[in-house]
């Protein structure tokens, strides 16, 4: 198991469609992997849902922990710690 500290770098926060990204990017690319994430005055969640994501209610500049375990854990981790960073803007221009 691995795990890794992130700040959120979305202005708007992780809402519904940073939360479909990470969620998509996860069940497509490691679905043999399994991921938690750890957020100020909340338990440890499995981020198995937008839901999950969602109801965390994160905020530009909130720190969180992520964890993950899986046969390629480490590049997995990795990628999720850069999804969540991102300064996603939609649409895209």
């Amino acid at each position: 198991m691995i795990e890794k500290k992130v700040k959120i770098r979305n202005k708007a926060g992780i809402h519904c469609r940073p939360a479909s990204v990470i969620l998509n990017t996860i069940q497509s690319d490691f679905a043999d992997h399994q991921f938690w994430i750890i957020a100020p005055g909340h338990d440890e969640q499995e981020i198995n849902s937008i839901l999950c994501l969602i109801s965390l209610g994160l905020q530009y500049n909130d720190s969180v922990t992520i964890r993950v375990s899986g046969p390629n854990e480490e590049s997995a981790c990795q990628k999720i710690v850069e999804l969540i960073e991102c300064e996603f803007d939609f649409p895209p221009r």
